[in-house]
């Protein structure tokens, strides 16, 4: 073995005022590896001894074993040389102790005698002990804004989007409205639209049993029509958004069956709503008052079409509920009662816990996909109705058109104005009273009401 130990190029020491790294043991250690891994061979039988003089990892390095797994070794580094690397190293384990190994004879022969060196790794969180030279340039430097919390959204808009959508949809309504009207004003001026005007002016005489006038009970029944359907299309939208409901209800005979209190109050207000419709229906065949919106002849329809195009050209029909509606008015109010109202009951009650399930057969013929499918327009009918009829009543005489309604009276005061204004107290009462604290010890009057 040579004597000279090969030097090993020694960087910048570890810790201020160090010793050059790597220290002159493992400078040793390394180039005596070297030696025995290029020049050293075992014959058969031998056994490498360490010298006492070397430190303890030179020692573990010389008595290594030769079995050590080979490691791939590439090009030489310099041409006509050894492979690279000169030393096989068998493991490198990071900060552990150096150990021993126990002598081992050789496998064959002039087999090379692989070393294995435990050299501790490089600690990284020790900073280095150089002042940097390489500096972030400016942009690093700038602080940048922190970006903005992304603004509240109202279902599919924000509220800014909301005013933005509102502003433009209303001036196309608007720019659209005015454009129907003239439209219309200039059909109306024809003398063939004249000579229909004429012919049809709106209205068409009643059955000569027909009543006149409007009894006290069709102003209650109007008042509480208003008041279940006003709660029902706001809850019915509250079933349809809502994701975690504030509590359950179950009937005292079916724990195992649970549904949101907001639909146990939806399908309730229904109950009460389908009751009172009920009794309409049967006083308006009972005192003749289904003549006022069942029509009775076929020129219902062109006096429709003349209504209409009166309330559109803005020169509105001469108005006389008391004691005749327009035609157009009377398909609305048919419509409504006969059509409308049958359609949301019978969609409702497929939809609802009172369905069968295990109706095969009936499920087959009425899925509950089409019942979803027409209540919900059906609900869109009734807020369009609400509105325009809310917007008619005031529009062509509003004081007399609310005695009408509400005071049974056919004068011009402020009777009924004032009924109705106490009618919307009551409705006002009703949709704020429409939550959980309220609702619940109702709801546990007919079964049991859980949180969540």
């Amino acid at each position: 073995m040579a004597k000279d130990l090969r030097a090993v190029r020694r960087g910048l020491p570890r810790e201020p005022g160090g010793e050059a790294w790597p220290p002159a043991s493992a400078e040793q250690s390394e180039a005596v590896v070297d030696e025995v891994s290029v020049e050293g061979s075992a014959p058969t039988g031998a056994v490498t001894e360490a010298p006492d003089s070397l430190p303890d990892a030179v020692a573990t390095a010389v008595t290594a074993s030769a079995s050590a797994v080979p490691v791939r070794r590439g090009l030489p580094r310099k041409p006509g040389g050894e492979p690279w690397p000169d030393v096989i190293v068998d493991a490198v384990e990071a900060a552990a102790p150096v150990e021993t190994t126990a002598p081992v004879e050789s496998a064959a022969p002039e087999a090379p005698v692989a070393a294995s060196v435990l050299v501790p790794a490089r600690d990284v969180s020790v900073p280095l002990p150089f002042t940097p030279t390489v500096f972030p340039g400016r942009a690093a430097l700038v602080p940048r804004p922190e970006p903005k919390p992304e603004a509240k959204r109202y279902g599919p808009f924000t509220r800014l989007q909301w005013v933005g959508a509102v502003v433009v949809g209303g001036g196309s309504l608007l720019f659209a409205a005015a454009m129907l009207v003239l439209a219309t004003r200039w059909l109306v001026s024809l003398d063939a639209l004249r000579d229909f005007l004429q012919t049809y002016p709106g209205e068409y005489p009643l059955p000569e049993t027909a009543p006149v006038g409007l009894p006290a009970w069709v102003g209650w029944q109007h008042f509480f029509n208003t008041f279940f359907i006003v709660l029902i299309i706001r809850t019915g939208l509250q079933v349809r958004s809502e994701k975690r409901p504030a509590a359950f209800w179950s009937p005292r005979g079916n724990k195992k069956r649970r549904i949101s209190l907001t639909l146990w109050y939806h399908q309730s207000l229904d109950i009460l709503w389908l009751v009172n419709g009920v009794i309409f229906v049967a006083l308006l065949l009972f005192t003749g008052q289904w003549m006022r919106i069942v029509p009775t002849s076929w020129d219902v329809f062109p006096n429709a079409i003349s209504a209409a195009l009166q309330y559109v050209s803005l020169d509105w029909p001469t108005e006389n509920g008391w004691v005749n509606y327009n035609s157009l008015q009377q398909l609305a109010y048919f419509t409504t009662v006969f059509v409308a109202a049958p359609l949301a009951t019978i969609t409702g009650v497929r939809m609802s816990g009172i369905w069968p399930k295990n109706a095969v057969r009936l499920n087959r013929l009425y899925p509950v996909e089409w019942a979803r499918a027409v209540h919900f327009p059906v609900m869109l009918y009734f807020v369009f109705f609400i509105i325009v009829h809310v917007a008619l009543v005031f529009a062509t005489g509003a004081l007399r058109n609310l005695n009408h309604m509400y005071a049974a009276q056919d004068v011009v005061n402020w009777a009924g104005f004032w009924i109705f204004a106490a009618s919307m107290l009551v409705i006002a009462a009703g949709w704020i009273a429409s939550r959980p604290l309220v609702l619940a010890p109702i709801a546990r009057l007919f079964g049991t009401v859980k949180g969540r």
